[in-house]
């Protein structure tokens, strides 16, 4: 037989055909059986974890049947109790599917410490905005006789002199006590007045 009259002849169309019927049905197998594994029309809105504790976080994920992963502790953040839920992803009411990961970002329990550097002898508009990216506040601003004007003699925390090195803690209150200006002026009058 030829090639031509093969391809012409009832085998040739009868195992074409079922050919064709048994990839069908492997593709509609391979079909349902992904919807079936992937859990497809089943969605599964995640919650709003923010401001939970983790452990109330965890029961509430494991409830509906979600996996979770700590990801970070963020700085303290004071709009949030500590050790409490501050970010999730992926965000909440969001619809995805049974087991899906959740990625959670924490609250630290504090404020971190932070440690001074050596700012003594500098400028007041020096000092403060060191201070302020060091996240301290500004307190209570002091003069001593001095020669220099604003300069930084002392900085103080809870009537402790701190030195370079020391550690507080983020956001605290550092007084500073300052140069009026006038120290070598007044020590030169009451030197004059003495003779």
């Amino acid at each position: 037989m030829s090639l031509v009259g093969f391809l012409k002849s009832r085998v040739f169309l009868r195992q074409i055909i079922i050919a064709l019927i048994v990839v069908l049905v492997l593709c509609f197998g391979l079909i349902k059986w992904l919807d079936v594994r992937t859990n497809h029309g089943e969605e599964i809105e995640v919650p709003d974890l923010t401001k939970l504790t983790f452990v109330q976080a965890r029961e509430k994920l494991e409830a509906l049947g979600l996996a979770y992963q700590i990801n970070d502790t963020l700085n303290f953040n004071k709009e949030f109790p500590p050790n409490s839920i501050v970010e999730q992803d992926p965000t909440a009411f969001s619809k995805v599917k049974s087991g899906r990961k959740i990625y959670i970002k924490l609250n630290a329990a504090t404020y971190e410490m932070v440690q001074i550097p050596e700012l003594k002898g500098l400028t007041y508009r020096q000092v403060l905005p060191t201070l302020i990216a060091l996240g301290l506040e500004e307190g209570r601003v002091t003069y001593k006789p001095h020669f220099a004007e604003d300069v930084v003699l002392e900085l103080q925390h809870k009537g402790k002199v701190l030195k370079a090195g020391d550690k507080v803690m983020r956001t605290s209150k550092i007084d500073l006590v300052l140069g009026d200006g006038k120290g070598f002026f007044q020590d030169r009058e009451a030197s004059e007045s003495e003779e």
